[in-house]
């Protein structure tokens, strides 16, 4: 997290708000994962954080996040469902759209915590998705081919390709030090601050639908 942190303020575009939500929504995360961490291995508490103050954390990160975008939406199709393969198909969530976003921070953030339990390596399945997810930001915040493609324009977006480039770089370099024998585990610091990431940047690119077919594939 620190290492996509430092390398987003030093190549990215830091009037951009997309630029700062991603991070602020990452490291908020990211927190929250420490301190479960923390409990776990300082205090050797093996249950960490309780549940319902994690998901409580969480919601108030995620619904905060929601709300500004929300709130600051300047156009219909910032706050839309898009749906993939159909391109005239969108629908107007209004109000709902607050609790349709927090919902997809807050169980992508956990989707993948779930995911590095099982095996440990969930750094690879993230940045595969940060890839696709950076096209889809070059492509939505760039007026001629979002045109050309049928996807909603949002003025702003491109910028989002350092962030996931950076997730892309920060993940190859963390599997050159988890290969046999490990160096470096994930933990829930970089489980919940990633998965946030991913689900924020999906809802600014307005692919939240196409992020779950990637996660469940």
């Amino acid at each position: 997290l620190i290492a996509i942190t430092i390398s987003t303020l030093l190549w990215g575009n830091l009037s951009n708000r997309y630029v700062w939500l991603v991070l602020i929504v990452m490291l908020a995360f990211g927190f929250i994962g420490w301190l479960d961490d923390t409990l776990k291995l300082r205090f050797h508490n093996s249950r960490g954080l309780p549940a319902r103050w994690k998901l409580l954390l969480q919601s108030i990160v995620g619904i905060a996040a929601a709300s500004y975008l929300y709130f600051t939406a300047t156009m219909p199709a910032e706050t839309q469902l898009l749906f993939p393969f159909f391109k005239n198909i969108a629908i107007n969530l209004g109000l709902f759209y607050i609790l349709f976003v927090y919902f997809v921070i807050v169980g992508t953030s956990n989707a993948v915590n779930l995911t590095d339990g099982l095996d440990g390596l969930a750094i690879l399945p993230v940045a595969l998705i940060c890839v696709a997810l950076g096209v889809f930001a070059y492509v939505t915040g760039n007026v001629f081919f979002s045109k050309y493609l049928f996807l909603p324009y949002v003025p702003g977006v491109g910028e989002l390709v350092i962030i996931c480039s950076a997730i892309v770089g920060a993940g190859l370099g963390s599997l050159w030090f988890n290969t046999y024998p490990a160096q470096v585990f994930m933990g829930d610091v970089g489980a919940l601050g990633l998965g946030a990431a991913i689900g924020i940047i999906a809802v600014v690119v307005r692919q939240e639908i196409v992020l779950d077919r990637k996660s469940v594939v």
